[in-house]
């Protein structure tokens, strides 16, 4: 006869179980299981995992945010300044000016913080796009152009996620 002995999971000691981690062996329950493609997985390893992944120094959040605020800043006042004289197209104007700033944000950036990773610092970068771009919404507010705040608006709608999207890594 085999010997069954009952184990219980790391994070739940009332709960028995048979799993074990892949990678580090100890016993866990189906609820902290995490399932990779070559087994199952606890969650403190996908956590050391996922670290060594994480390349962003402390700089490069200050950086990465400073940049695009900074270019956010000039791509929102040029579309409003252009969409003040054009009224109706403005928006399809603000809907590709958009997208080609969103790309050149985004390599500018990835430029200046050397292609280091972390969602943290991806996050950042959408934070100053839709940063850069609020003393502009408020000047146009407060004069009452609305055009112009609607196509910056379409412009942080298109630049905003493209500009997460190229830092991060992600190609659609």
């Amino acid at each position: 006869m085999t010997d069954m002995t009952i184990t219980y999971c790391y994070a739940h000691p009332t709960r028995e179980t048979s799993l074990r981690c892949k990678r580090c062996d100890r016993p866990m329950c189906a609820s902290c299981a995490v399932r990779t493609p070559t087994g199952y997985v606890c969650r403190d390893c996908v956590r050391t995992h996922q670290k060594a992944f994480d390349t962003a120094m402390w700089y490069d959040y200050l950086t990465g945010l400073g940049v695009t605020i900074m270019l956010s800043l000039i791509t929102s006042a040029l579309v409003a300044f252009i969409g003040s004289f054009i009224g109706f197209f403005m928006f399809f104007l603000a809907a590709g000016i958009g997208g080609g700033a969103g790309t050149l944000i985004s390599n500018l950036t990835l430029a200046v913080i050397n292609k280091r990773r972390s969602k943290p610092l991806f996050i950042a970068c959408a934070t100053g796009v839709a940063l850069g771009a609020l003393p502009v919404v408020i000047v146009l507010l407060l004069t009452g152009n609305i055009y112009g705040v609607i196509g910056v608006v379409i412009y942080l709608v298109i630049a905003t996620p493209l500009v997460y999207t190229r830092i991060s890594g992600i190609r659609l």
